[in-house]
């Protein structure tokens, strides 16, 4: 049987992350009635510190139901890069860290992802709209009460990262 840990993809974990893909999705349409509260962060985190870098699977599923269902349109291009910076930031971690400073870690990429998810949408909306440097600048700035917002909510949700990752280890 081939684990986790192995290099190769296994029709197991097609299926498996597949499907965290369309709960990545759900989670996110379940809680739209709370203005940048998601767990999306959280499950990408969980599944890249599980899955490595397998989770690019849950995360393009997300990403394409995303466009599938709402279409491909100004605000959904940026999605097929802005998840990737919480990945890749996990992804670089050491993986032998205690589980405290792990979660610290983590609690410290869901956060900063939060903060700096206007910036990190910033160069799309330049090139798609032809902003200027100020007027993307601008863009940051109205945003930034959004993004404290973001960034507060990603920290509280990644108090679930590490009984998670706990459980996604045992079961996998």
């Amino acid at each position: 049987m081939q684990t986790n840990k192995s290099k190769k993809i296994s029709i197991r974990d097609i299926a498996v992350l597949s499907v965290f893909g369309v709960i990545i999705y759900i989670s996110k349409v379940v809680l739209e009635f709370l203005p940048n509260f998601h767990l999306i962060t959280m499950f990408i985190i969980t599944l890249t510190v599980v899955y490595r870098a397998k989770a690019l699977i849950s995360i393009y599923v997300f990403v394409f139901l995303i466009v599938y269902m709402n279409g491909l349109s100004l605000w959904t291009i940026p999605y097929f890069y802005i998840w990737l910076f919480p990945f890749i930031l996990t992804l670089i971690l050491p993986r032998n860290l205690p589980d405290k400073i792990s979660a610290i870690c983590w609690t410290g990429i869901s956060v900063l992802h939060g903060f700096l998810y206007g910036t990190l949408f910033a160069p799309f909306q330049s090139i798609a709209f032809g902003l200027s440097f100020e007027a993307t600048i601008a863009f940051i700035i109205t945003g930034l009460p959004w993004d404290l917002l973001h960034g507060i909510s990603n920290g509280l949700v990644s108090l679930l990262i590490l009984p998670l990752v706990k459980l996604l280890k045992k079961i996998t």
